[in-house]
């Protein structure tokens, strides 16, 4: 399963807010809902963010294997 958990922490670290990724750089709230979520976005999206925060996809995603778990 894909996780969101890194990119909170990315912004957090880079001192960016979701309303300024809303407003400034043009991600839609229902993007931003589904980080938070956990739901899929496009690789796009993540190709934006990474390019917004300056930051390898590393640092906005995680696998987590929930079967073996």
């Amino acid at each position: 399963m894909i996780v969101y958990d890194p990119f909170w922490n990315t912004l957090e670290k880079k001192g960016v807010s979701t309303y300024a990724l809303i407003t400034r750089y043009n991600i839609s709230s229902s993007t931003i809902s589904r980080l938070k979520n956990n739901k899929p976005v496009t690789t796009t999206t993540l190709n934006d963010l990474c390019r917004i925060l300056q930051c390898s996809v590393s640092e906005i995603l995680q696998y987590v294997d929930v079967e073996n778990q």
